[in-house]
């Protein structure tokens, strides 16, 4: 976000039941659930002014869910790994599905944070940094800060166990409204970037991008994997105020 500055105004907006936002009072965790809080933050805080909407891994699943339903609110939309329907699943996102299932799900997150805290942020490090080393080791303090803060609440791991259900739901959507067939329905100009190392979010999806987003600009960034705002934050900035500007 700083790199945009004084390009845009920002705003980070954690997720319902994610950061310190409370979980969804209708216990929506889908991504239309969750693009339901974010359209509403728009219209609240932003006087539903049309914004550039940026989304990664399952903020981006979201974001095209409020751009393409709601396109009057977006002007430009940017999306880095994507969380949308990969029919080709690795060794790594096999696991996300396995989380999914009820009792397993549970049993797993409570063995994980049996673990240290430093243990689970570099776990999570190692796997959405092609680079890990580019962490510094304030950012890595204060990651381990924000999960011992996440600790302390406790819908937390419910929040991230129904929010991937209910993303892995859409996987199976085959309705007007699945997730590539909104792709096709967003007007915006859109950029999106995949990382190629990205052990989550296979960026070959970057070749059906191109197909079914109208206006689009895709990019796959060879030594990056599922942050590349975080990793790459200069080269994600160029590249958006080259597109956008």
């Amino acid at each position: 976000m700083g790199e945009l500055q004084p390009e845009v105004n920002s705003w980070a907006l954690d997720l319902p039941g994610f950061g310190q936002s409370p979980p969804p009072r209708d216990g929506n965790f889908a991504p239309l659930g969750h693009a339901r809080a974010a359209v509403d933050f728009i219209e609240r805080h932003l006087d539903g002014a049309p914004v550039h909407l940026f989304g990664n891994s399952l903020g981006g699943a979201v974001a095209v869910q409020v751009a393409a339903r709601r396109p009057d609110l977006v002007k430009t939309l940017t999306l880095i790994s994507p969380a949308l329907p990969d029919v080709s699943p690795n060794k790594a996102n096999v696991l996300l599905p396995i989380m999914a299932v009820p009792g397993v799900g549970e049993a797993a997150m409570k063995k994980s944070n049996e673990l240290p805290v430093e243990t689970r942020v570099q776990s999570t490090i190692d796997t959405v940094f092609a680079n890990p080393s580019v962490v510094t080791a304030q950012r890595f303090e204060e990651s381990v800060t924000e999960a011992l803060l996440r600790d302390e609440l406790t819908y937390a791991n419910d929040a991230f166990l129904q929010s991937l259900r209910g993303l892995l739901g859409t996987y199976f959507d085959r309705g007007r409204h699945r997730p590539w067939k909104l792709a096709e329905m967003v007007q915006a100009p859109s950029l999106l970037i995949y990382g190629l190392q990205d052990p989550l979010v296979d960026a070959r999806a970057a070749h059906k991008s191109t197909k079914c987003f109208k206006n689009a600009q895709v990019m796959v960034l060879p030594d990056s994997a599922h942050v590349s705002q975080m990793e790459k934050p200069e080269v994600v900035a160029q590249a958006w105020i080259e597109r956008f500007r």
